[in-house]
């Protein structure tokens, strides 16, 4: 039953001439399977389906060969030739009940063309939008911009044939070649298609009305639209030519759905935004048309939804990241066990499998792009067929996912930790400046362990290795994790050494050191914050430092700062927030076992007053039980997570899930591949 408080999001809503059975919306998203890996972006739409969301829209979907994505491998409808493996996944998301939508899309200015050999093309002659792409755009004569539209009939009439309930007309995150003709800094056109807003918007509604054409009433058609680009020079704004584009267009597609750009805006980190930071942006696009509106906004909280719903905010409810983190989302809002999400946190490692061009990974669920690779399900328990006893020595994120995994097969569990509390590092790190969503991986699974019968945690337990050997268990998992190194091991440095003090001066401290409150004590200092690591946590431990009134200073020998951080789209918000605090920023700057700093490009020395030193480099496996254990032959011994090779948290968790499904030996261990048939 539907708790009644909720019941408004379970009711069917109209779009044009289909109907959605209610108002989970799983949005577009790249899935890092693309075109030539079918059957795992089939599994995993269809997995989100069977979960409950009343409309699943496929990635953005290239409609000819001149807008190849290359290394990120997204939906392609070139020709007949991909009709079969769209209308696979359309019947696979139809299996549940669902509505099926693709995202047609040309790239324009974002397009590669790498794996084509055709020139990218655009409203003008302009460098491509992807600066790693040395190379232009092509402006587009009037032939072409005919050829675009011609093109973009064809794939639209693929997708009808492919039965797709939804056709999107994609303008979008600036990786749109409509959303080029719009923009004035991309369009400096002087005919029909250039200068007025009128004319910059002709393309998209000749899109619009030919995609309305191809759909003939009998399937709806969406717009997806940026309203605004924060932070961009000369960017639509939602209160200017954003507002005006909607209100131009109000009635002519059957759904709006509205998000603001670029993609890390749209898909900011929870470091820097709440859920629901869209609403200020894309609030006014109910009051301008009367047509159905989907939004998004990292969406967890089912309280929120129905007061968007509500308030007349929003017709639809759109996610993303929230549909990876929890396929089972609005199943779990019907059926009133809205404690059993596992809601997104934030951390976007999903986003950085993008750059990459692989399949997407997600921290809360470890299940994400192996449903058809290794048959996983995110809610259904494995299969077991001989129930045991387990002993898990760790309460940190694997130990916790593994624990979770085996008790919902029925096995006994027991989990000891030495610590205060469990979560291991992300209830460290989740103290941190802008962390504090990490929090929700410990408290998911915690929440699911404490209330079932067949588990036992003890926290304050350490256990030595004659203890773990003892314990009525049939397995042993050890999942003690890691700490940080302060002996300057990191990404760039490979030889450890000793530099505790210089001159008696200057103090080394880890992140170990600062998540555990060691400088609560200490007077204000002048402090250097060395980052050989070039993830989140040197940022963030700076930006704790300053907020307690230190003066820091950021130090890195990579040319930029924080820089993985690129992946997850966050970087330039790091860098803002530091100048913010006024810390210095200075990279390309190696610390030497000297004590002192050297510019890696000049090789000369950098003074930096400071009297202590925060180094975050690498970190070192706490595995001295699992050795012991190891050495004495103790059978059934497992580890999982950070205690066997540090990395992110995403990867712990997984970890843990691996072991975990390797115990019960319910699920093959390695990956089903995808194979592409030769034609002859």
């Amino acid at each position: 039953m539907t708790e009644t408080r909720y019941s408004i999001l379970f009711e069917p809503i109209k779009i044009g001439p289909v109907t959605a059975p209610n108002r989970f919306f799983a949005a577009p998203h790249a899935t890092g399977h693309g075109w030539n890996q079918p059957h795992g972006a089939i599994a995993l739409r269809a997995m989100k389906a069977e979960g409950g969301w009343g409309t699943v829209a496929v990635q953005m979907t290239e409609i000819a060969p001149d807008s190849d994505m290359a290394s990120h491998p997204m939906e392609r409808i070139w020709d007949d030739t991909d009709i079969p493996r769209h209308a696979a996944q359309v019947d696979a998301i139809k299996q549940h009940g669902s509505l099926a939508a693709i995202e047609l899309a040309h790239g324009g200015m974002r397009a590669r063309n790498i794996t084509t050999g055709m020139s990218a093309i655009g409203p003008s002659a302009l460098p491509v939008l992807r600066p790693e792409v040395p190379t232009q755009a092509r402006e587009m004569s009037l032939a072409d911009i005919k050829a675009f539209r011609e093109s973009h009939k064809a794939a639209a009439r693929r997708a009808r044939k492919s039965e797709y309930d939804i056709l999107y007309v994609y303008a979008a995150h600036d990786l749109s070649i409509l959303s080029h003709f719009l923009s004035i800094r991309t369009n400096q056109r002087t005919d029909d298609y250039g200068g007025t807003l009128t004319n910059r918007l002709r393309l998209f509604k000749e899109v619009l009305e030919d995609t309305l054409e191809v759909a003939s009433g009998e399937c709806a058609v969406a717009v997806r639209f940026s309203v605004a680009e924060p932070g961009v020079s000369n960017g639509l704004t939602h209160d200017g030519e954003g507002r005006d584009v909607v209100a131009a267009l109000a009635e002519l597609p059957d759904l709006w759905d509205v998000n603001i750009s670029g993609w890390s805006n749209d898909s900011a980190t929870a470091r820097f935004s709440e859920e629901g930071y869209q609403q200020p942006y894309t609030d006014f696009v109910k009051s301008v048309t009367t047509k159905p509106v989907v939004g998004v906004g990292r969406f967890t909280s089912p309280d929120l939804m129905v007061s968007l719903i509500r308030k007349g905010k929003l017709d639809l409810i759109g996610a993303a990241r929230p549909s990876i983190a929890d396929p089972f989302l609005p199943t779990k809002i019907k059926q009133g066990r809205t404690e059993d999400i596992r809601e997104c946190i934030g951390c976007k490692i999903c986003v950085s499998m993008d750059s990459y061009g692989l399949p997407v990974r997600c921290t809360q669920n470890p299940t994400i792009s192996e449903e058809w690779r290794r048959d996983w399900h995110p809610e259904t328990p494995a299969i077991s067929h001989k129930l045991q006893s387990h002993l898990i020595i760790g309460a940190g994120p694997a130990g916790l996912e593994c624990a979770v995994t085996l008790a919902r097969a029925g096995h006994k569990i027991t989990i000891a930790d030495a610590a205060t509390e469990a979560g291991g590092r992300v209830s460290r790190e989740s103290r941190l400046p802008g962390l504090n969503s990490f929090i929700r991986v410990r408290d998911y699974r915690m929440q699911q362990l404490v209330s079932n019968a067949n588990v036992d945690i003890y926290l304050e337990s350490e256990m030595n290795a004659d203890e773990v050997a003892s314990f009525d268990a049939e397995n042993r998992i050890i999942a003690t994790g890691a700490s940080w190194r302060n002996d300057f091991v990191g990404s760039t440095n490979f030889n450890p050494y000793s530099y505790s003090e210089t001159n008696g001066k200057v103090k080394i401290f880890t992140p170990d050191d600062i998540m555990a409150n060691a400088l609560a004590d200490q007077p204000t200092s002048n402090i250097v914050v060395y980052d050989d690591d070039h993830f989140y946590i040197a940022s963030s431990i700076t930006e704790a430092l300053a907020n307690a009134g230190h003066t820091v200073s950021y130090v890195t020998p990579m040319p930029t700062v924080a820089t993985w951080t690129d992946h997850t789209l966050e970087q330039p918000r790091i860098i803002n927030r530091m100048a913010d605090l006024n810390i210095a920023m200075h990279p390309n700057v190696i610390h030497k076992p000297s004590g002192d700093f050297c510019c890696t490009l000049t090789g000369k020395s950098i003074a930096l007053d400071h009297s202590i030193l925060v180094f975050v480099g690498a970190r070192k496996t706490v595995a001295d039980l699992y050795t012991s254990l190891s050495e004495r032959n103790t059978e059934n011994l497992y580890r999982a997570g950070d205690c066997v090779s540090p990395g992110i948290i995403q990867a712990a968790v997984l970890s843990g899930h691996t072991v975990a499904k390797k115990i019960l030996g319910t699920k093959p261990t390695l990956a089903k591949r995808e194979q592409i048939a030769l034609q002859h």
